[in-house]
């Protein structure tokens, strides 16, 4: 065995981030599988590797009995005693038996099974590095597509964007950068395996704590995400200091910050609304841009019903109801929605309750 080949482990190690111990593991395997293919030999053996000299050694260990079963496993005890006269029985002896041409042999049948085991040592080292960006954002770039997926080289692996994780308003361009949400890492026979999806709220969470400072610094945090991706999402914000906007923060001078992640989801709604835990406030707020007379509570079933004028009713509800669906998404309530004249004819407001800007204010 020529020290050449533990010179190729120390450069697999160094090129490829692997473990040396992990490849030297898997060369002792591989002489083991060797020896015992080539020689015809059962025997328990253990081979030994000198990085300094390059030698390589083969020893079969027997167990020491009084009588001689199996002559691969085991040795009498007056035959060890010859070698070494205090072995006693039970003890573990071992004999050298490296053959004469093992070296080049063995070098050939290791050659695939080291192969193999650099393939499993670098698929680990990649999984290892991927399975922490679960639930985060990555940049990566589109190299191709099928009907079920299109492929995002993210450096040293392509993820998986599937269909039903694509936004429905936008296309993928071979060659295109795209920022993806990675949903899943896993381990699997042919290797790490990334999904990653365009439409997940967490996108959203992750592009706002990339853009906006005081989210990432925790001055403002962000209580919930309601998206339909492509068209319109709603984000509830907090900031306990009541010093900070925490919705100003969030759209930042002029809009800024809120634009790139608009332009970002190629021209995706995003409503920005604040947080409060009473939950006439929060209701009210998640509505927007609608206004509200009023909200009814039901703490109970946690429903809600919202009164608001006539004029703004359909503005209330949205597009086939999705301002209405959004908000209940987003706050976790449900909400049942009603005009001003119908809120009247069933009773839920007197003569003197209308829409305000004073009642404005107690929603602001």
């Amino acid at each position: 065995m020529s020290s050449q080949l533990f010179d190729a482990i120390d450069n697999l190690s160094n090129e490829k981030g692997i473990d040396k111990e992990v490849l030297l593991e898997a060369l002792e395997a591989a002489l083991i599988s060797a020896y015992k293919k080539n020689f015809q030999s059962a025997s328990n053996v253990r081979v030994e590797l000198n990085e300094t000299t390059g030698k390589m050694s083969v020893y079969s260990r027997k167990i020491v009995v009084e009588e001689v079963e199996d002559s691969q496993l085991e040795v009498s005890l007056d035959e060890a005693r010859k070698l070494d006269p205090n072995y006693e029985l039970e003890d573990t002896i071992e004999l050298e038996v490296t053959p004469k041409d093992f070296g080049r042999i063995a070098a050939q049948a290791a050659k695939q099974v080291v192969t193999q085991r650099v393939r499993e040592a670098e698929r680990g080292v990649i999984f290892s590095e991927y399975i922490d960006r679960e639930e985060d954002v990555m940049t990566g770039i589109i190299q191709r597509e099928d009907p079920r997926f299109v492929y995002v080289n993210l450096g040293k692996i392509e993820a998986k964007l599937a269909e039903a994780e694509q936004m429905p308003n936008e296309e993928y361009n071979i060659h295109d950068r795209l920022k993806v949400f990675v949903t899943k890492v896993e381990n699997t026979s042919k290797g790490p395996q990334i999904y990653v999806s365009r439409s997940h709220p967490g996108l959203l969470k992750r592009l706002f704590e990339m853009e906006v400072p005081e989210i990432f610094d925790g001055i403002v945090e962000i209580k919930s995400v309601a998206r339909e991706a492509g068209d319109r999402s709603k984000l509830s914000v907090y900031a306990a200091n009541p010093e900070i906007d925490p919705v100003g923060s969030c759209v930042g001078q002029r809009g800024q910050r809120v634009q790139a992640i608009v332009d970002e989801l190629k021209g995706e709604k995003i409503d920005i609304v604040e947080w409060s835990e009473d939950p006439k406030v929060y209701v009210s707020n998640a509505l927007s841009p609608s206004k509200v007379v009023d909200v009814i509570v039901n703490e109970e079933e946690k429903s809600t019903t919202v009164i608001v004028p006539d004029y703004q009713l359909s503005l209330a509800i949205g597009k086939r109801g999705q301002n209405a669906r959004l908000a209940a998404k987003l706050t976790g309530w449900k909400i049942d929605i009603k005009s001003e004249t119908e809120a009247r004819e069933e009773g839920m407001l007197t003569g003197e309750d209308t829409y305000s800007e004073e009642a404005e204010d107690l929603f602001e």
